[in-house]
C-alpha cells in the first residue's frame, strides 16, 4: 500500500514522503493516527504542488542541515561507561547517550533521528551511529565508548571486600571460640 506521510515517522520516513507498507500497518495504524493518508493520484498531485512551493525554503534549511552536519563531523565523540571484567559494560549504550553527548556540546538533536548500528552497545570500543539531521542530509559518525576510571567505585569495592574479610574472620574466632566451650564443659 502506498501512502503520504503527514508527520515524521520513525524508522519510515519524514512528512511528504511517500512510501510503501503493508497494508495492515497502514490502514489500521498510520492513516487513523493521524500519520498518513493514502497516496491517490489526486494527492499525489497535491503533494507535488506543495513540495514545489516549499523548494526554496527546502534550499535553506539543507543547507543549514548540512552545516550542523559538518560540525558533527568535526567532534570526536568519546562516551565515558563503568566497566566490569572484560570489557564489558555495566548497562548499555544507546542513542539517548549520544543525545546526551551533543546537548552537552551545544547541539540539539532529538533521539528518534539517532540510530546506532548495530543496535545497543554493551562492550569497550568504536562503533557508528548514523545521525539523520534532514531527509538528504545523514550523518554517519563514529563514537567511541572508553572506561571510567571511577576512583570512588574501586575504593568502594575494596572496602566491601575488607568487610566481608573481616565478617568471615570474626565468623571463623566465634566458631573456634564456640568449639573450645563445648570442650571445656565436656
Amino acid at each position: 500500500m502506498e501512502i503520504i506521510l503527514i508527520k515524521d515517522v520513525e524508522n519510515l520516513g519524514f512528512a511528504d514522503d511517500i512510501v510503501t507498507v503493508k497494508n495492515g500497518y497502514g490502514r489500521n495504524y498510520l492513516i487513523p493516527q493521524g500519520y498518513a493518508i493514502l497516496a491517490t493520484p489526486s494527492a499525489k498531485k497535491v503533494l507535488a504542488e506543495k513540495i514545489k512551493q516549499r523548494a526554496f525554503k527546502e534550499k535553506h534549511i539543507v543547507e543549514e542541515a548540512q552545516k550542523l552536519a559538518d560540525q558533527i563531523k568535526a567532534l570526536e565523540i568519546k562516551i565515558p561507561a563503568k566497566v566490569g571484567a572484560g570489557d564489558k559494560l555495566f548497562g548499555s549504550i544507546n542513542n539517548q547517550n549520544i543525545v546526551e553527548f551533543l546537548a552537552d556540546k551545544g547541539f540539539e538533536i532529538d533521539k528518534k533521528f539517532i540510530n546506532v548500528i548495530g543496535g545497543n552497545v554493551k562492550r569497550v570500543g568504536k562503533y557508528n551511529a548514523k545521525i539523520r539531521l534532514h531527509r538528504e542530509v545523514i550523518v554517519e559518525k563514529e563514537f567511541e565508548v572508553t572506561p571510567i576510571r571511577d576512583e570512588k567505585y574501586i575504593q568502594e569495592q575494596k572496602a566491601k571486600a575488607a568487610a566481608e574479610a573481616k565478617r568471615a574472620e570474626a565468623a571463623a574466632k566465634a566458631n573456634e571460640e564456640s568449639a573450645e566451650e563445648v570442650q571445656t564443659e565436656e
